[in-house]
């Protein structure tokens, strides 16, 4: 069967065509399926060419081992920090990507066992269909790492229900399968062990028809609603609070809540938001909060924005900071400056969100007969970084 095919040479995506039927399977299970530079430019390539195969009708995409996708790679960002705009290529060709995933013109299905987090969740999400199971754990923690919602996630946290994005976006509160569900961050519900047979009715059903497909998903898939102690059943105090306009405010109306009877479940999101980075949390908020009134597009080039800036230290080395106390040293001990939020100054934070010069924007087309234009290597980058003594680039 197709989950049981194995790359000897080590192959970090692997891509299957199977009649009409083209299967991505996400191949760095050691690393939880991690984004890395390869990985982006392997599904890109997939998903245009398949995307003009008139043959190709279904994709599936899946994850090795124990994860759908943990995300970015965090070391690739961290071993980058000494060298201008190292990782420029890779966040432009994601977000790139990100677009064409979210408008993307065959029928995708995300098969989601394990972890689904971050950039990883990006690969999912935006699917018609997106098959979850009680192994799924979703969550969004980049801004308690000096980060922000990426990958899209300013757009679709913000149009979850009340102010439940600003909760994921602040927190990074893990949902399971059937949050998600109730959420509506994924579609179906199915067993674990139910999933490579459901992968199996899929390949040879041999379609693309999303009626068919939503069938064959159905046939497989249970009603769920969240267990009783779900934070999604705190709905109420959530919009309560997290409709604040500041995240003092928040975090102030939070220990307000905090000593009322049934609200202990508060004491964990307050511990984990005065631990996370104080930048990364006012950007995280000012992008969800854009990002309700703002497109598809708009809130990808405006993310794009804000990893470089980042990336560069515009304001802060907290991201830098945060993968270091994560991921290398792992001392979970990281020392944000500034190390508190009154001292992160609004007119900083503003300055990541500065836009850039025209031509070096996201360049996302917006006429369907040239979708898949735009690339990197025809932006003004790549001779940007060849050209001796300049800087790869420059918002100003």
């Amino acid at each position: 069967m197709a989950q049981d095919l194995v790359n000897p040479e080590g192959e970090v995506v692997l891509g299957d065509e199977i009649n009409h039927v083209r299967l991505i399977t996400l191949n760095r299970p050691r690393q939880l399926n991690v984004i890395s530079s390869k990985v982006v430019s392997l599904l890109a390539e997939y998903l245009e060419k398949w995307e003009k195969d008139d043959d190709a009708e279904l994709i599936l995409i899946k994850g090795a081992g124990r994860a759908f996708s943990a995300g970015g790679d965090l070391k690739m960002f961290y071993d980058g920090k000494k060298s201008y705009d190292s990782c420029l290529e890779v966040v432009y060709r994601m977000y790139w990507l990100c677009y064409h995933i979210h408008t993307y013109k065959k029928t995708q299905v995300a098969l989601v066992h394990g972890i689904s987090m971050g950039g990883g969740a990006a690969l999912m999400v935006p699917l018609k269909f997106s098959v979850v199971t009680e192994k799924t754990v979703f969550a969004t923690p980049e801004a308690s790492i000096g980060f922000h919602s990426d990958c899209g996630f300013s757009y679709m946290l913000s149009r979850l229900p009340g102010h439940l994005g600003e909760l994921l976006a602040l927190t990074g509160a893990r949902l399971n399968g059937k949050e998600l569900i109730a959420a509506g961050l994924a579609t179906h519900f199915v067993p674990s062990e139910k999933l490579p047979e459901l992968e199996k009715k899929l390949i040879n059903l041999n379609s693309g028809d999303v009626n068919a497909v939503r069938s064959a998903i159905e046939e497989f898939s249970l009603d769920v609603q969240p267990d009783e102690e779900s934070i999604l059943n705190k709905r109420s105090t959530i919009d309560k609070c997290f409709s604040h306009e500041s995240v003092e405010e928040i975090i102030k109306s939070l220990e307000t809540e905090a000593i009322c009877e049934g609200n202990g479940w508060i004491g964990p999101v307050l511990k984990g938001l005065k631990r996370s980075s104080p930048t990364g949390l006012k950007i995280t908020l000012q992008s969800i909060r854009e990002g309700r009134k703002q497109t598809l597009l708009e809130c990808l080039k405006k993310e794009f924005r804000l990893t470089m800036n980042i990336l560069r230290t515009t304001i802060s080395g907290d991201v830098y900071e945060g993968i270091r106390a994560l991921t290398i040293d792992k001392d979970n001990a990281p020392k944000w400056e500034p190390a508190s939020l009154d001292k992160v100054e609004s007119e900083k934070v503003d300055l990541v969100f500065k836009p850039f010069k025209d031509e070096l924007e996201l360049q996302i087309p917006t006429r369907e007969e040239c979708r898949w234009d735009g690339k990197y290597e025809y932006s003004p980058y790549p001779g940007l970084k060849a050209a001796a003594g300049v800087p790869a680039a420059s918002p100003e």
